[in-house]
């Protein structure tokens, strides 16, 4: 086939229905009519000499050939993109751009403010839209409805940019009042009641069973590889809930360090390090492979990184 008789628009097409998996949904993001979006589909059968998209009980489903096409066309789409457009400098000082980020409450109360602070000074005019874990899903990452995700990861799309923001350990807060502040060790801690919390993931939370120590995380997987168990008196998914709860007399909150660094000035609490070892865990940034040569989107990036770096070494 002679790639002169193509017509471009078509891979634009392709790219957006695979990504939304709608006729109409794939025409209203392009602005064209659905029997116009409903033609394209119909040349793109012709042109790939296969169905593409077939209908199912789960809707628009992409065939074997579909999903080989896709990061393909994706990746033809955004060097193209950066081929023919111009490059204009981020002008970060005049710019009113919303930035929609994805935090976890760990990264939300540790590196957001040091970030905005930066922020207010060099783009006064931008603004930040945080969003939480339940609000976003890794399609929503991959469409680049939003712009990064800041958080700690067990796995996600290999298409995904990412680097790591730093490395972080674990700490204990407890009140001075506590009884195990007299001798913390192991069986002190083991024999008292602690304050569980995380959210790593994405998507909507659901309950968490206490019997499902591969479910608790870092701190109850250790222990379990220990042959031991703590006993969790609550389940928050907030970190500066973890903290306020520590104060109480009988609870221990284990949190990463640079959580509980935020409670030094917390005269009712005590920040120690854990009784048995804890391996530290990684702060991600992970991006849309579609936001990856954008100046702004560059600009945010390497200013996130610098901020985390300063964070790291105080």
């Amino acid at each position: 086939m002679n790639i002169s008789r193509v017509d471009l628009n078509l891979l634009v097409y392709l790219d957006v229905l695979l990504r939304e998996r709608s006729v109409t949904k794939a025409a209203s993001q392009l602005g064209i009519s659905q029997p116009a979006m409903s033609n394209g589909l119909k040349r793109l059968r012709k042109l790939f000499d296969d169905p593409l998209l077939i209908r199912t009980s789960e809707g628009m489903t992409p065939t074997e050939r579909a999903k080989k096409l896709e990061p393909k066309i994706r990746t033809i789409l955004a060097d193209l993109e950066k081929t023919i457009q111009p490059r204009a400098e981020f002008n970060a000082q005049e710019s009113h751009r919303v930035f929609r980020i994805m935090a976890s409450d760990y990264a939300e109360c540790t590196l957001i403010p040091a970030l905005l602070s930066h922020l207010r000074e060099l783009a006064p005019h931008l603004s930040l839209d945080i969003m939480t874990p339940s609000d976003v899903s890794f399609r929503d990452v991959e469409q680049g409805r939003v712009d990064m995700v800041i958080n700690r990861f067990d796995a996600m799309p290999q298409s995904f940019h990412q680097k790591t923001l730093w490395l972080d350990h674990f700490s204990c807060i407890l009140s001075k009042t506590n009884p195990v502040m007299n001798r913390f060790n192991l069986d002190s801690y083991l024999e008292a009641q602690h304050v569980w919390v995380s959210k790593t993931g994405m998507g909507v939370g659901v309950g968490v069973d206490p019997a499902d120590v591969q479910r608790l995380g870092w701190v109850d997987n250790v222990l379990k590889r220990l042959g031991k168990k703590r006993r969790i008196t609550v389940f928050t998914r907030h970190y500066q809930a973890a903290a306020l709860l520590a104060e109480q007399k009988d609870l221990i909150a284990t949190v990463p360090s640079k959580l509980a660094q935020l409670q030094l000035a917390n005269n009712r609490v005590q920040i120690m390090p854990p009784p048995f070892e804890i391996p530290p865990f990684e702060l991600k940034m992970v991006w849309s492979p579609l936001l990856q040569n954008n100046p702004e989107h560059q600009w945010m990036r390497h200013l996130i990184s610098e901020t985390a770096a300063t964070l790291d070494q105080s």
